[in-house]
């Protein structure tokens, strides 16, 4: 397990899991960083996808699939030992989705809660046109990542570290912009679904999400562009509420 997931504090006692899927060209730690800081009900597992951090050396994933089958085929057994919750930002609202469809239709598990930020629902009619970005020359594709910030620009300036970061960024983009699945005809989840974004983001179709969940469903919106996350007071915020969900559905649990 410890190849697939990252996870700086180990709560054996923890009451639930929360299990955070990368954004595109993302590694771990981020999201590893929130175990430390989230309280002790609550232990977080970062997926590590092949072809960055210590699994730089494998091969990246071709499609959605190969990452389910991974992802599952490791975390099966845990999910089973106590309730989970799915976070994913980006290209991990789709991976975070499409486990979670994945685990309701092979072994009738859910998560407790989802919660899907910076992304539209994949089936959407917003996300169904958008324009292939990993088809694009690397000039242009530099020019579309500084557009929407969130990369330090010292990074997008070192032809050395691009180098091995525009492969990983390229890979995860060709998987999502080749995933298609169809609008669920009747929501496949009861669990609560939250999605985030920034205000100052290219429009999300977040309301296409309600359709996978017949429980609650909430928006909420931070200030700041797509990686409206990376700012500490946005983050304090967002894990406050993860938390007060988290907290809310071990209740539910008990």
């Amino acid at each position: 397990m410890d190849k697939v997931i990252t996870c700086f504090k180990r709560r054996p006692g923890a009451v639930s899991r929360l299990v955070c899927f990368p954004w595109a060209g993302g590694g771990s730690i981020h999201y590893a960083r929130w175990g430390n800081i989230l309280n002790s009900s609550i232990e977080v597992f970062a997926v590590r996808l092949p072809g960055r951090e210590s699994r730089a050396k494998e091969a990246f994933s071709q499609n959605m699939q190969q990452i389910v089958d991974e992802v599952i085929g490791v975390l099966l057994p845990v999910l089973k030992e106590k309730p989970f919750a799915l976070f994913g930002h980006s290209f991990g609202a789709f991976t975070s989705f499409a486990v979670a469809d994945a685990l309701k239709r092979l072994h009738n598990m859910e998560p407790v809660h989802i919660f899907l930020s910076g992304a539209s629902a994949p089936y959407s009619e917003i996300r169904i046109k958008a324009p292939k970005r990993s088809e694009l020359s690397d000039e242009d594709f530099l020019k579309w990542m500084t557009s929407i910030g969130g990369t330090p620009p010292e990074l997008l300036s070192n032809p050395e570290v691009l180098k091995l970061f525009l492969p990983a960024l390229k890979a995860d983009l060709h998987v999502v912009e080749n995933y298609r699945c169809n609008k669920p005809d009747d929501p496949f989840l009861s669990c609560p679904v939250t999605c985030f974004d920034g205000k100052d983001d290219i429009p999300h179709d977040l309301q296409a999400w309600k359709e996978i969940t017949s429980g609650d469903f909430t928006i909420r919106m931070f200030d700041g562009s797509h990686f409206y996350l990376k700012d500490p007071g946005n983050e304090k915020l967002l894990l406050d509420y993860v938390t007060k969900q988290l907290e809310t559905s071990e209740m539910d649990y008990m």
